[in-house]
């Protein structure tokens, strides 16, 4: 009951937020016209644990949002927006939000190819399954550690650092939950081989390490934008961009 008590204040001092430097790079129009069902939202976050995500996965992204679109009946806000955004937050676990909540954020909109119809109310039906289960705060506890400046992590053993946890499936990370669903459709994330030869002793040890996170279920957010099977999509391009017409400030 303490231990609960103490990992809640944990979690709601990890949830302030902090100074952030980052600026979005695309229109709020530009956004809502070019995202659809069943993208992945990355978002650099600023908050305390944003900061330990992104130290531990060297990545711009610290977390992870499923978009289904207002078209899922997800309900609606109390300021009557509709919901289209499912999350695990620290402090509400896994939750639904309208879009506009990261409006004035740095985001990045990862799509998986070729999604039918039938996968994306797959998707759906899953998200609704998990709402309301909490976030791992096992976890929370780990990853505070790693808070400092410069904690004391060997770079080739960051990324490792997320492999902890409860292992509890009712409990999830951000990108654990969305990963999750895309594996339960049977959608890759990661390839299945990362060495370039069988003789490569690194790329061996590599692998090991790879194989060893996978079978905990713990993806990082900057796992979607680097998977060859997510197409990057940038709202600017996707609305037709032209050179020539660029305003500038002479």
């Amino acid at each position: 009951m303490l231990l609960n008590w103490l990992s809640r204040r944990l979690a709601a001092y990890l949830s302030k937020q902090i100074k952030c430097h980052s600026v979005r790079t695309s229109t709020w129009a530009a956004i809502q016209a070019s995202i659809k069902p069943g993208d992945v939202l990355l978002v650099e976050g600023n908050t305390r644990i944003s900061t330990a995500i992104k130290y531990l996965t060297q990545s711009t992204w610290s977390h992870a949002a499923l978009y289904l679109g207002p078209e899922a009946n997800l309900g609606i806000d109390e300021d009557g927006e509709e919901h289209a955004l499912v999350e695990a937050d620290l402090e509400e676990g896994i939750r639904y939000l309208p879009l506009s909540f990261y409006r004035n954020f740095h985001t990045r909109i990862c799509r998986p190819v070729g999604l039918s119809e039938q996968d994306i109310s797959k998707l759906i039906d899953y998200s609704k399954s998990r709402i309301g289960h909490q976030y791992d705060l096992k976890n929370v506890w780990d990853l505070a550690r790693y808070l400092c400046p410069t904690p004391p992590v060997p770079t080739r053993y960051r990324r490792s650092m997320l492999a902890l946890g409860s292992g509890d499936p009712t409990r999830a990370i951000c990108s654990t939950f969305i990963a999750q669903g895309f594996q339960s459709i049977r959608y890759p994330i990661l390839p299945e081989r990362l060495a370039e030869s069988d003789d490569d002793a690194a790329s061996q040890a590599q692998q090991r390490e790879y194989f060893r996170i996978r079978h905990h279920s713990l993806f990082a957010p900057r796992d979607f934008d680097a998977s060859p099977y997510f197409d990057v999509i940038k709202p600017t391009l996707e609305q037709g961009f032209d050179y020539r017409q660029f305003q500038w400030a002479d």
